[in-house]
C-alpha cells in the first residue's frame, strides 16, 4: 500500500479548518462528482463504513478511503494538495475558494 502525505499548502488549509472546526477527518470515496475529491469532515460528523480503511494521517488528522478504491490505488502514493475552487458540498473546505485535491504518484518501492 502506498502512503498519504500533504503539501505545505494543504497543511495550511487544514490548519485553518481545524482552527475553525476542531479535529477533522478526511474520506476519499470512489464516487463521482463530490466523491472524487477528498472530503473533510469534523470528527464524528461522518460515519465510516466497515470497509473504509485508514491510510494514514495528514497534519495529525486521519485519512480514510473506501476499501475498493484503496485496492485500485494500492501501488500509489497519494499527495493531498490544494487548488483554487470550491470544495464538495458537505466538505469543510467548501466556501473558502480553495479545495483539497488528490495527486498521485506510482510507488517506487
Amino acid at each position: 500500500m502506498g502512503t498519504v502525505s500533504a503539501t505545505p499548502e494543504a497543511l495550511q488549509l487544514l490548519a485553518e479548518i481545524v482552527a475553525d472546526h476542531g479535529p477533522v477527518m478526511f474520506h476519499q470515496s470512489g464516487g463521482c462528482c463530490d466523491g472524487s475529491s477528498p472530503m473533510c469532515y469534523a470528527q464524528g460528523d461522518f460515519r465510516l463504513g466497515e470497509r473504509d480503511l485508514k491510510l494514514g494521517e495528514i497534519g495529525g488528522m486521519p485519512f480514510y478511503m473506501a476499501e475498493s478504491h484503496a485496492v485500485a490505488w494500492m501501488h500509489t502514493d497519494l499527495v493531498i494538495d490544494v487548488v483554487a475552487g470550491r470544495g464538495g458540498m458537505f466538505s469543510l473546505d467548501n466556501g473558502r475558494e480553495k479545495r483539497f485535491l488528490v495527486r498521485s504518484e506510482i510507488c517506487a518501492r
